[in-house]
């Protein structure tokens, strides 16, 4: 569609888009307060992590030797260059979690014009310890005298969550029950740094350059939000569901 079918067509899928995001973060939240014991530094890391009770585990030693080798080959490249030596034990003021929304730049191109787009994913977010959100880290990036003793800690605190959220496979099948996968991925200005995400099954998606420019033009801000995948909502399944019927199948497949 085009013109204002188009414009319209967009403004009710997001008008969806913003009810399934409220629904989907507040139900995240609630699952991500009960989960967060196993996410914590300590839970990995053991006494390699200073402070609490504690918390001797098999698995610390490799987790701490996983963690020296990414820190190397993050600590010292672009854009961080922050010293190289690991300390333990480590400190980690807040082992909360925090969900931020996942940003990326777009430049839009249509009928000779040129826009740089800020566009936002409402249905995945980057999943980080308090204090420690991707905005602060790029501000931190950005400033002119930055602090490497807080920009070493921001560094650490991304490759222990990720660590935490990729070591335990039955940890990532509960957020995959849960409908909430973890993922990692890297940008382009966060160099070599994992960043930790976690989502939903469905999909958002970002029209054409067209229409994200007649959006930019009609809020009077370079930004845009994609919207959902309808089609997504109904292909949504259950995992456990999924094992049981493919067994069914492979055992009785007269009876399904």
């Amino acid at each position: 569609m085009d013109g204002r079918d188009s414009v319209q067509s967009l403004l009710v899928l997001r008008k969806l888009t913003r009810a399934i995001t409220d629904v989907v973060r507040v139900q995240m939240t609630e699952y991500l307060k009960t989960l967060s014991p196993l996410l914590r530094p300590k839970a990995i890391l053991g006494d390699y992590v200073q402070g609490g009770p504690k918390e001797p585990t098999r698995k610390a030693d490799k987790a701490f030797s996983d963690l020296q080798a990414l820190y190397d080959t993050v600590a010292t490249a672009k854009p961080y260059n922050v010293p190289r030596e690991l300390t333990p034990p480590l400190s980690f003021s807040s082992p909360t979690l925090e969900i931020t929304p996942l940003d990326y730049i777009h430049v839009a191109q249509a009928g000779g014009v040129t826009r740089k787009i800020k566009v936002r994913c409402p249905l995945t977010w980057v999943l980080t310890y308090s204090d420690y959100p991707p905005t602060r880290l790029q501000e931190l990036l950005d400033a002119k005298a930055r602090s490497v003793e807080e920009l070493q800690r921001f560094v650490l605190s991304y490759l222990v969550i990720h660590l935490a959220a990729t070591s335990d496979p039955a940890l990532r099948s509960i957020f995959d029950a849960l409908h909430f996968p973890l993922s990692t991925s890297k940008s382009a200005q966060f160099g070599e740094l994992p960043i930790t995400q976690i989502g939903i099954g469905i999909s958002t998606t970002r029209p054409s350059d067209d229409l994200v420019i007649q959006s930019a033009e009609l809020t009077g801000m370079d930004a845009f939000e994609e919207v959902v995948k309808v089609e997504d909502i109904a292909a949504l399944g259950d995992p456990l569901k999924e094992r049981l019927l493919k067994l069914a199948r492979e055992q009785a497949p007269e009876l399904v």
